[in-house]
């Protein structure tokens, strides 16, 4: 595996425990409400979905990491779990914002495709 794969699985990792620092923690808070262009009446009542939707993204940090600390025999959880995002961001990016593609399911695409060359 290039060392250029394992820094953009870092970088998608790093962004996905952003994304529960986000969701979990500052939801509610000007930085949260920002990000996801909420109103606090909606940030307020969403709270609670919107911090399991930040552990779930904490999940899928964490199986990056464990599949970079494997090393080469951690091919296979890097791609299951860089599927896993690539799914979840078309999803998002189809159901929610476009913007979404961009920001998770792209960078994933890109781990995927330097994971197989």
């Amino acid at each position: 595996m290039s060392t250029i794969a394992s820094i953009v699985i870092a970088l998608v990792a790093l962004l996905h425990l952003w994304f529960l620092v986000l969701e979990m923690f500052l939801w509610d808070k000007p930085a949260g409400r920002r990000a996801f262009g909420l109103t606090p009446e909606f940030a307020t009542q969403s709270k609670v979905l919107a911090a399991n939707q930040g552990l779930y993204n904490g999940f899928l940090a964490a199986g990056l990491i464990w599949g970079l600390f494997l090393g080469a025999q951690g091919l296979q959880v890097k791609c299951f779990f860089l599927a896993c995002v690539l799914i979840a961001g078309i999803y998002g990016g189809l159901t929610a914002s476009r913007k979404i593609l961009w920001i998770q399911a792209a960078p994933a695409a890109l781990g995927l495709i330097l994971l197989s060359i």
